[in-house]
């Protein structure tokens, strides 16, 4: 991994350096401590994450990640800050920080964090690598039977603890569907695809979408009772837009007035990923 360190304080830099050094989590591909400087040496290195300290000279880090992020998407940023107000956490996720790290540094925070995010973007590489196949046309091979994938389902949306729900079957359905014949996800939408199987598409979505819910509550209790729980870890990140989890869980706390929200077709995604990939 591509590292950018941005913070003013120099000796916080070398801290993070020597972490990351010390670890050997990635390459640091530039450091600054002036927030206009910064940015430019960002958008001419293109690193795979960056830490930026949210108060410097020049440019706050909130703003320079916004800018970042409406010009590059995929660099992920880690939030280094002193304070922790519910107005700058709102924004930050707004922006588009999910990750932060609270000064005083701590080796092993930072340690922690970084892994996490390092596996965030190699998971998000990995289904946009799936979603690139499976949108060009491949040779047929022999199809397994539905019977392991559909237990395959059913164990995923046990442990996010939906398989009662009645969304659920609806879930399982579709998936079994859209991996028998092998549909490109991102070539038709969410109503066009449940039009196959109902007169009723929205009382369908519906179903699906009050289940998604339901994980993504579940998901975020799991965070909070345990960060590095399996189930949070495996699924946080596939089935969900993280930055959502997190909202779901600070609503949970009463830290926000309302909570995470889904995407059905990205949840359908991370779904089939994980049950492609795992082993009988």
């Amino acid at each position: 991994m591509r590292f950018f360190i941005l913070d003013d304080d120099i000796n916080v830099i070398q801290i993070l350096k020597r972490i990351i050094e010390d670890k050997e989590l990635g390459n640091i591909v530039g450091e600054e401590t002036d927030g206009i400087k910064g940015l430019e040496k960002i958008r001419t290195t293109m690193p795979d994450i960056v830490l930026i300290d949210l108060l410097m000279p020049g440019m706050d880090g909130l703003n320079i990640v916004k800018k970042l992020k409406e010009e590059y998407d995929s660099i992920e940023f880690i939030m280094i800050s002193q304070v922790s107000s519910k107005a700058m956490v709102e924004k930050a996720y707004k922006y588009g920080v999910e990750y932060f790290i609270y000064k005083p540094i701590n080796a092993v925070e930072v340690e922690t964090i970084i892994r996490k995010v390092m596996e965030r973007i190699q998971i998000n590489r990995t289904i946009s690598s799936m979603q690139g196949i499976l949108g060009r046309k491949r040779p047929a091979k022999v199809v397994e039977t539905e019977e392991p994938y559909e237990n395959r389902i059913n164990g995923i949306l046990t442990e996010l603890g939906i398989i009662g729900e009645k969304g659920s079957q609806d879930i399982i359905t579709i998936v079994k569907y859209v991996i028998k014949n092998r549909i490109n996800l991102n070539q038709i939408t969410i109503k066009e695809l449940l039009s196959k199987f109902t007169d009723n598409p929205k009382s369908m979505e519906q179903r699906i979408r009050r289940a998604i819910n339901m994980a993504l509550t579940n998901i975020a209790n799991l965070g909070i009772e345990d960060y590095l729980n399996y189930t949070f870890t495996e699924y946080s990140n596939t089935l969900f837009n993280f930055e959502q989890v997190r909202t779901e869980m600070e609503f949970i706390r009463g830290n926000m007035d309302r909570g995470g929200s889904t995407n059905i077709k990205k949840f359908l995604i991370g779904l089939i990923y994980h049950i492609e990939n795992t082993k009988n």
